[in-house]
């Protein structure tokens, strides 16, 4: 959960939570963005350390056998499929059975495959989940599919996980209540404690829940002869998963597509580009043509090379060789982000990132024009900037600060004959007053959200030291982060406060402008007397 930042004007300053804001839920209503694909039988650790394992040589399951079976059987998989199921270090992922050159497709999926909102409507319940948003409708749709004895896709839901090591699933559960000791340290699973992630997948949860419940009383219950078995929370919150960590997003006309084995292959931090996935048209069997879902390498490989985009991985009888195929899910997410998506972080540290929330308080006596200014300049009441490690502050985010903060003396910029200029003003140094206040309440924001962590920086290096399982390496790992985001904001503030007399402010640079003030910042004449 963000800090929320709200300054009276010409007054001090003051912090309170915000329960109101989830970062991710604003992206589920507008059909998410780059939605992808852990899948999750075995757990993940680190994916620096999994990228150097080798591919098992154990044999894929019987359900992951009898999948393929079924695509064969489809005409799905063809000589042209370069890639088949096998079992990886995180699980279940694509490997390649021959050399791939880049950009080479290496599957297709046809459209009748896939499943997305047009396959809601298609079907039996798609009159009765017409009016609902996209997400909802396809969550419903695999829970549906799923107990059908006589879905298309019945061969595809036991390839899927359960559950994910995903936030969702263990962040704020009783039974994550285990307490054990690592050297020093008592370490339990509730290890998410005092991280923004916490919050934000709580929120998370209790939005799903609120949907569910809704889903329930509008669709489900009114509508036994379509939903004749009992869908449970539990059941919602798997599809949810699924979609989340699953689902592509970025095809030319689809905004939520799960694609069957498409689904299978595993992200890599090595790869920087997101271009993998195309929608074309061509051959879906013997006589039919249609839209088809085509995944293409990033980059080409020969065997024996570890590259950028494939990892080089030996059985263990040192004979055989094969290829994890990798793309990147998204180059934007953090790892909060990842964590709650699907269960995993990379060990990069500019992945680590962490909101600050500002607002403007109805109390403050400027509201309303505080308001329409920031609205003109593409914020809101409430802005909200992602702080990455390692990066500069995100545009906008001083120009806020200085007008949430500005009152007194300098409240003559709010008024309406600055209004078209006041922005271009408040991306500069407005007075020391202005500039001393904002940064003081920041450095505070810092510090309070710093002592809400049960453990250090150097206790949290510490215990990834130990064998933790992946779901506490994810939590030691996103607790770190954030501390070191909010140490690197603290002291980007605690260096502007130490440039306070040195800054040129409002009042100087007017009246250099004026020609009233010498370059120096001397004010000419008898003018200072005035001042």
């Amino acid at each position: 959960m963000a800090t929320v930042f709200s300054v009276c004007s010409g007054s001090s300053a003051f912090l309170s939570p915000c329960t109101s804001h989830t970062r991710c839920l604003s992206l589920l209503p507008k059909g998410s963005p780059l939605l992808h694909h852990i899948k999750k039988p075995f757990s993940v650790k680190s994916l620096s350390s999994l990228e150097t394992q080798e591919v098992s040589s154990v044999s894929v399951s019987p359900a992951v056998t009898t999948f393929w079976q079924w695509l064969k059987e489809e005409g799905v998989i063809s000589s042209k499929t370069q890639v088949k199921p096998g079992v990886v270090p995180e699980g279940l992922g694509l490997v390649a059975t021959k050399d791939i050159s880049r950009n080479e497709v290496v599957l297709q999926v046809p459209k009748r495959f896939w499943i997305n909102p047009d396959a809601v409507a298609a079907s039996e319940i798609g009159n009765v989940c017409s009016g609902l948003k996209p997400w909802l409708s396809v969550a419903l749709f695999l829970i549906r599919e799923r107990s059908r004895d006589d879905s298309l896709w019945k061969h595809y839901f036991p390839v899927l996980p359960k559950e994910t090591d995903s936030t969702i699933y263990c962040a704020g559960q009783r039974r994550s209540s285990q307490r054990f000791k690592v050297g020093d340290l008592i370490l339990t699973h509730t290890s998410f404690n005092g991280t923004q992630l916490l919050n934000t997948t709580l929120g998370v949860k209790e939005y799903v829940q609120n949907e569910f419940m809704r889903l329930q009383e509008e669709i489900i219950l009114p509508n036994k002869k379509l939903f004749p078995f009992p869908i449970t929370l539990d059941d919602f919150f798997w599809a949810f998963g699924i979609l989340r960590s699953r689902a592509f997003s970025r095809l030319r006309n689809e905004n939520l597509v799960v694609i069957p084995l498409a689904d299978l292959i595993n992200h890599s931090a090595r790869v920087t580009t997101e271009d993998h996935a195309y929608e074309v048209k061509g051959a879906a069997g013997l006589f039919s043509w249609d839209y088809l879902f085509s995944l293409r390498s990033p980059l080409s490989v020969k065997a024996g090379e570890q590259v950028k985009a494939f990892t080089f991985f030996t059985h263990n009888n040192g004979r055989n060789s094969s290829l994890q195929i990798y793309i990147q899910y998204d180059l934007n997410k953090s790892n909060a982000e990842l964590a709650l998506d699907y269960g995993f972080i990379e060990p990069n540290s500019g992945r680590n990132a962490y909101t600050l929330t500002l607002g403007i308080p109805e109390s403050d006596p400027f509201y309303d024009d505080k308001l329409d200014i920031a609205e003109t300049n593409g914020f809101g009441e409430t802005a909200y900037f992602d702080i990455f490690y390692n990066q500069p502050l995100p545009p906008g985010i001083i120009p806020y600060l200085r007008l949430v903060a500005l009152g007194g003396t300098d409240a003559f910029l709010l008024e309406a004959l600055f209004r078209n200029t006041v922005w271009s003003h408040l991306e500069l140094p407005v007075s020391r007053d202005n500039e001393e206040l904002l940064c003081r309440v920041v450095r505070e924001a810092c510090k309070s959200a710093l002592a809400g962590y049960h453990t250090t920086i150097e206790e949290d290096n510490k215990l990834k030291e130990a064998k933790l399982d992946s779901r506490l390496a994810i939590a030691v790992g996103i607790r770190e982060g954030e501390k070191k985001v909010l140490q690197q904001i603290d002291e980007v503030f605690k260096e502007k406060e130490l440039e306070l007399d040195q800054l040129e402010y409002y009042q100087e640079r007017r009246l250099k402008d004026l020609g009233l003030c010498g370059e120096s910042g001397d004010i000419l004449g008898d003018l200072e007397k005035f001042m």
